[in-house]
């Protein structure tokens, strides 16, 4: 109950920054949010690091000086005997214990992991923002019924908030079967009922304002209403949450491919699966699993400030 509690009072919680920091500035908000982000040195160090990492997943593959699934120094590595080839200058990173470029691996796998962070929170962000919409539009304009449709609705979103995210992931990894396509699902899934509750919650603090009361009293139809003035005006904390659930996406994605309900083919590199695949050799070989590892960190690092930043940005109460 506290776990659910905490998500929840989160969640609702960005979902009033809109109208609130609307009423305190008389400004866009937007503009205002920059204009704030802009001096804020979380949000730059977030912004380079995404930068950077959304550079090396577009060109990394045409960058890597080898091919990823290639085991051209096979002969030079033995694992059964503890024996690897660290940093020189041929391979920057070393070779792994098939005797594959880790360098070209991992530049490679950047690429991958971007596509599984991206298409998971999209996949979380469309279903979530349908279910929310209907849940808010529902509560706010659709009367007694609409009201049963929207406690319908949120209840069952709430059980699937009290549950541990990566258990659920886990779960219906395990039910789809291990595939790339399956992560994307599972990890997806997990972030529905944060999108579907944020828009509700940010609906229903817009359906109280002035201009969507204008709006009935002058006769527009509901479902005006919803799709061309409550809708826009609802969508900025969906925004902000969108970029923190990427951060949350790839760590998940990475934990799922390192249980071995990801990609089958091993071969394929992608930074979960390295991992998954450097467990066996951490004792000899170590810096196997430090790359893809700091991989993972930096760039969930990287789109935790910049998500942090904009909520900030966004709160009147954190105004300087």
């Amino acid at each position: 109950m506290t776990i659910l509690t905490n998500k929840a009072d989160k969640i609702d919680r960005l979902a009033e920054l809109t109208q609130s920091s609307e009423a305190v500035t008389g400004t866009s908000l937007w503009r205002e949010a920059f204009r704030r982000m802009r001096s804020s040195k979380m949000a730059i160090i977030g912004a380079a690091i995404i930068a950077a990492f959304v550079l090396v997943a577009i060109v990394g593959p045409m960058l890597a000086p080898h091919g990823p699934t290639a085991q051209n120094w096979r002969s030079e590595v033995f694992p059964n005997q503890g024996k690897f080839v660290g940093m020189r200058g041929e391979n920057w990173f070393g070779l792994d214990h098939l005797g594959r470029d880790m360098f070209s691996r991992w530049l490679v796998g950047a690429r991958q992991t971007l596509l599984v962070g991206v298409v998971s929170m999209l996949i979380g962000l469309i279903i979530g923002a349908a279910v929310g919409i209907l849940s808010g539009a529902a509560a706010t304009l659709g009367g007694k019924f609409g009201q049963r449709v929207d406690t319908v609705i949120m209840r069952v979103t709430d059980i699937m908030l009290s549950l541990p995210s990566l258990l659920l992931a886990v779960s219906i990894a395990a039910v789809l079967g291990q595939s790339l396509t399956t992560v994307m699902i599972a990890v997806g899934v997990v972030q529905i009922p944060i999108f579907a509750r944020l828009l509700r919650g940010s609906m229903l603090v817009q359906g109280g304002a002035d201009y969507v009361l204008a709006a009935k009293a002058v006769g527009i139809r509901r479902k005006r209403i919803v799709l061309t003035q409550i809708l826009p005006n609802s969508l900025s904390p969906v925004i902000v949450q969108a970029t923190l659930s990427l951060a949350t996406a790839i760590i998940e994605a990475a934990a799922l491919s390192y249980l071995g309900l990801g990609n089958p083919d091993p071969a394929v590199p992608e930074w979960g699966v390295m991992l998954s695949q450097a467990q066996r050799f951490f004792d000899n070989e170590p810096m196997m699993a430090a790359y893809p590892a700091i991989g993972i960190i930096i760039t969930a690092l990287g789109f935790t400030l910049l998500g942090e930043a904009m909520r900030e940005a966004l709160d009147p109460k954190l105004r300087g």
